[in-house]
């Protein structure tokens, strides 16, 4: 409940900023640079988004279908898998909007993206996990005959099979189509990395292979992956996105320093693309930031910290604690008192952060 009142607001302070544009206050700073601390937003949804979801909120689907359908049209892929996730977290409290949209357009592309995607996440919150996402299966076969060309229901349809404890060929089948459609479509290598993480991990714990085990595997995906992609593309936060699952599920294993500053340092390149207080590559400012604090980069995240500005991501703080806003309003006042203070306080030391959740099934991080 604490996290949707969370969303709400934000929600709340975009509509009165769209509609009335003469009121927007600028965010206070504080010495540091920073923005105070209740001006940081969680999870905020960015200019084209917000709106769909105050039409939501008000009982109109309207918006979001003219939305979705705009980057199908446009190709927008990574547009596209975003709000799809949004709305379909937003569908899971609210969904007196979506039923009206599925009633009135049962074939649309878009509705049943997101009615997939919605009964994945259900699916994987479920104590009957596998047999209820098994079920789910021909959701995603409409919602991918929706738009031949669109990747997003295979990045669905990837997420469905690590749920299913589908097989290696069946993962790869998929894999391949997901990464026919778009070569560097970051969901899906998000997905991928998941996948490839449980596999590894398990084959693992049967017959140990040396230290690293699973994750010196993820991280070699990972890096080719971004060495593969475009200089701007998200997927050059991949490696960054597996020092961080080693940094938190180490199981023992032992990663040289060395690969996890060089993750660290290409997803720094990446954030360096975008301009400070960019909503877009907030969620991988968070997750570098995370990282960073946790190899003790202390210069480095304080930098991040400024560049993301006012727009925290539960993602990743949420696989650390209940309070994901709490969690990061503490790491960027501790990060500061590392970075100002000659001899920082006790109080200041940041032990590598371990998971509240542990056990937990989790559905995916994008």
């Amino acid at each position: 409940m604490a996290l949707m009142r969370a969303f709400l607001r934000t929600v709340r302070e975009r509509s009165d900023a769209l509609e009335a544009p003469g009121k927007i206050r600028n965010p206070s700073r504080r010495a540091d640079g920073l923005p105070a601390d209740d001006e940081v937003l969680l999870d905020a949804p960015d200019e084209r988004l917000a709106p769909a979801l105050v039409a939501a909120g008000r009982g109109d689907y309207g918006p979001t279908a003219e939305l979705l359908a705009a980057t199908r049209e446009a190709a927008e892929w990574e547009d596209r898998d975003r709000y799809v996730v949004r709305l379909a977290a937003f569908a899971r409290s609210r969904d007196e909007w979506f039923a009206d949209w599925c009633a009135a357009a049962p074939n649309d592309p878009d509705a049943l993206l997101v009615k997939a995607e919605l009964a994945v996440a259900r699916g994987w919150q479920s104590p009957a996990r596998t047999e209820l996402l098994r079920e789910v299966g021909p959701l995603i076969e409409a919602a991918a005959e929706g738009d031949p060309r669109d990747p997003v229901p295979w990045r669905v349809a990837l997420d469905h099979a690590r749920g299913t404890d589908a097989g290696h060929a069946e993962y790869e089948r998929l894999w391949g189509e997901a990464i026919r459609r778009s070569p560097h479509h970051y969901g899906c290598h998000v997905a991928a990395l998941q996948y490839l993480s449980g596999a590894c991990r398990a084959q693992w714990v049967k017959t140990p292979h040396g230290p690293g085990g699973s994750h010196e595997e993820c991280l070699d995906f990972a890096e080719t992956a971004a060495q593969d992609s475009p200089p701007g593309s998200l997927v050059q936060a991949l490696p960054v996105r597996a020092a961080f699952k080693y940094l938190t599920e180490g199981d023992g294993a032992v990663v040289a320093r060395g690969r996890l500053d060089a993750a660290a340092d290409r997803a720094i390149a990446l954030s360096s693309r975008y301009a400070p207080a960019d909503p877009w590559p907030a969620e991988v400012r968070n997750l570098l930031t995370f990282v960073l604090v946790a190899l003790e980069r202390w210069e480095d995240a304080s930098t991040q910290l400024r560049m993301i500005g006012p727009y925290a991501t539960s993602f990743p703080w949420d696989r650390v604690s209940d309070d994901p806003l709490g969690r990061f309003l503490d790491v960027r006042n501790r990060v500061r008192l590392r970075v100002t203070s000659p001899k920082p306080p006790r109080s200041a030391r940041l032990p590598l952060p371990r998971s509240e959740h542990a056990g937990h099934a989790t559905f995916c991080d994008h």
